[in-house]
């Protein structure tokens, strides 16, 4: 199935670079937890802010290579999110099985329903609400590029 003349091998070799973008932050993030970095420091070292700011990077990728349209927003943006929040839910399970305390299990990130509930949620909703505004948020973006760049604008052409 091909979406936007573009099928799933293409979309994940476009987004390689994004994925490990977000896939080090998320070290990063363990690591500095594992060493018991200040909670400033942990707290602003975001697996979330990278995945959002990877998302707004996909669709200049998009328009830049003239790799689709709307439709492959939403791909890209539902791939990364998937990424993403499984990242955090492995994140989540190691916590639990090593006995290492991660801001992904301290009681004001982690709830108060338990674990499961915590890496549920985060599957669903994080995934679900994650590619919504990621789509959005791609989407105006990617409106915005075409009206203020538009490709094989040159000099002559008014």
């Amino acid at each position: 199935m091909k979406i936007g003349g573009h099928g799933l091998r293409e979309h994940l070799h476009l987004l390689a670079p994004l994925f490990a973008l977000i896939a080090a932050v998320w070290v990063l993030r363990m690591v500095l937890a594992a060493l018991d970095a200040p909670h400033l420091v942990v707290h602003y070292c975001s697996v979330t802010l990278a995945g959002a700011f990877s998302i707004l990077l996909a669709v200049m990728l998009i328009h830049l290579r003239s790799f689709g349209s709307y439709p492959n927003v939403a791909v890209a943006a539902f791939l990364l999110e998937c990424w993403q929040q499984g990242l955090i839910s492995l994140a989540i399970v190691f916590s639990i099985l090593s006995g290492i305390q991660t801001i992904y299990t301290t009681p004001p990130y982690a709830g108060t329903e338990g674990p499961r509930a915590h890496i549920l949620g985060h599957l669903t909703f994080g995934i679900g609400m994650g590619t919504i505004f990621g789509t959005a948020m791609g989407c105006l973006l990617l409106w915005l590029l075409r009206r203020m760049v538009p490709l094989g604008a040159g000099p002559q052409r008014r």
